[in-house]
């Protein structure tokens, strides 16, 4: 590939476009469906376990594993094998790909195996490691380790779960992967209202349900492997060509992964020494913050990662740049008002999703705090996940790193700046203060990312930006004036029955989405200009 774009860059083909949109379009709508369903459960559990005892052991064993899971399924691992792999696919005869793919599932589920198996017996250290303060209180603590045991094994499936999602995208079959989560979800829900009542310890019902959708979403990604010839038969020979340079690539991406992990961690070191619920009302916040990320972000970086390879691949760079301007045209078009969304609309969105049963109006608030600041952050989480891709699919992993660690150092500064502040306030809220830290990381990630493209020679933005940016900036601002109406109009948020909760939720994110797209279209924006049809530097 040569190492810089072209002088003038030309137009994304018409055809390389709509393939993005339609392919960001069917892992977004699968990813809706998961997220819905997401949304569903921690509904469930906000209204069976509230923001207790149970919830906060829950959290913490839930997101060991999940930690972990950025090491050696979608984080690090994904980050190495499928640009290896595409390479192989474009490159190299096909059953010199499908031999890569049986070697890499041997090793990767040897490695992830012996790690499962220490971790199930090292779970009391690792849940004082991750929440020490979970040590004061032996009950929270006891329950934790317990429930660890059964959701650590959650790993090793979705490790081998990933590695088959990686191969169905590199074959354009983004669907199949995108729809797995959607087991996840129903298992949790169906532990949570039907096992949960019938156990001594109902909380217990959620980690054996982590264990039994592990297993589910792997054995429904079998068929479509089967169907294009591609189940990987595992075989064990670390000496294997392919195998060496997923490794290789995979060192620094799991020093990136740890840097990103050991912020997590810090996170809930800090959020574990707070008030009760701390832990649970950022991942209640965490949860509705993840539904657009997942569904736009996620999913085109999802879809891009593989053509962004390929274009590497082949040498095209003109496609390269090209492909990655179109994702951060799209990228600002819906990332902006769903930040000004979560915002403007933290209170009623936690209210009308979560109050109820153990979740009360204090809850409400202290959720939607976090919501707020999480919310600030979303342009630069999606931005991550858009331009890293660039580079992963060069197989640098080297600079994501580099870049990562200076957001971890600054986000580590912030949430004890951040926290130590709110502490000293007359309110509570001192746990909002770390979601604050992790939006500003964000956007700090995002800018040192996109500088390394652009002063590597990478990438060189298509004309355009200038209008779109005008455009964008009046429809948010109109957009925002709606939203603050329309959320003030009924009042108390905690104080209306459920379905009118419901009801002026639905009028105010369907009547701020209106104006924003209205405006937008008003001010002249066609899906065309995502297309970047003018030379960089002129609008």
């Amino acid at each position: 590939m040569a190492e810089s774009p072209p002088e003038d860059p030309p137009e994304v083909p018409a055809r390389d476009g709509g393939r993005l949109l339609k392919s960001t379009g069917v892992v977004g709508g699968m990813t809706l469906i998961s997220r819905i369903l997401g949304l569903v459960r921690d509904v469930v559990l906000a209204r069976v376990f509230g923001a207790g005892m149970a919830m906060d052991a829950f959290t913490i064993a839930n997101k060991i594993p999940n930690l972990l899971r950025r090491f050696f399924a979608e984080g690090a691992f994904a980050q190495a094998f499928v640009p290896v792999f595409s390479d192989y696919r474009s490159n190299r005869p096909e059953a010199e790909g499908r031999l890569l793919a049986d070697h890499v599932a041997g090793a990767l589920g040897l490695v992830v195996f012996i790690v499962t198996l220490i971790g199930v017996v090292a779970a009391p250290v690792l849940v004082f490691v991750v929440a020490p303060g979970f040590a004061s209180n032996g009950e929270r603590f006891d329950l934790s380790v317990d429930m660890l045991r059964w959701t650590f094994p959650y790993l090793l499936f979705i490790s081998l779960t990933a590695m088959a999602g990686g191969i169905l995208n590199s074959h354009g079959r983004f669907w199949v992967p995108a729809f797995t989560p959607v087991f996840l979800n129903l298992v949790l829900i169906s532990a949570a209202v039907w096992v949960a009542p019938r156990m001594d310890e109902p909380a217990m019902a959620l980690a054996t349900g982590v264990f039994v959708a592990g297993i589910v979403q792997l054995a429904f990604q079998v068929p479509a492997l089967r169907a294009i010839r591609m189940l990987p038969r595992p075989r064990l020979n670390l000496r294997h060509p392919g195998v060496r340079r997923v490794g290789k690539l995979m060192v620094p991406a799991l020093f990136g992964s740890s840097v990103a992990q050991i912020n997590v961690i810090f996170d809930n070191i800090i959020a574990s020494f707070l008030v009760t619920g701390s832990v649970s009302w950022l991942y209640y916040a965490d949860r509705l913050m993840e539904f657009p990320l997942g569904v736009f972000g996620i999913a085109l970086a999802t879809v891009i990662l593989p053509g962004l390879s390929r274009h590497h691949a082949h040498g095209d760079t003109a496609g390269f740049v090209a492909t990655l301007d179109h994702a951060l045209r799209l990228t600002v078009l819906i990332a902006v008002p769903a930040a000004l969304g979560l915002v403007l609309l933290a209170t009623p969105m936690i209210a009308t999703i979560f109050l109820g049963g153990a979740f009360g109006p204090a809850d409400v608030s202290m959720a939607a705090f976090a919501l707020a600041a999480y919310g600030i952050g979303l342009p630069g989480f999606i931005l991550v996940k858009v331009l890293a891709p660039a580079y992963f699919s060069r197989q640098d992993t080297r600079t994501p790193v580099k870049v990562a660690v200076v957001a971890l150092v600054v986000n580590m500064v912030l949430n004890v700046v951040f926290v130590l502040t709110l502490l000293r306030l007359p309110v509570d809220g001192a746990h909002a203060g770390l979601a604050a830290a992790t939006s500003c990381a964000a956007f700090l990630n995002a800018g040192l990312l996109y500088a390394g493209l652009v002063r590597g020679g990478f990438f060189r933005a298509h004309g355009g930006w200038g209008v779109l940016a005008v455009r964008v900036a009046i429809a948010a601002a109109l957009m925002s004036v709606s939203l603050l109406w329309l959320r003030d109009l009924p009042g108390s948020w905690t104080e209306l029955a459920l379905f009118e909760r419901i009801a002026w939720l639905a009028l105010a994110v369907i009547g701020g989405a209106a104006v924003y797209f209205a405006v937008l279209f008003g001010t002249g924006f066609r899906v065309r200009h995502l297309h970047g049809k003018s030379p960089a530097g002129s609008l």
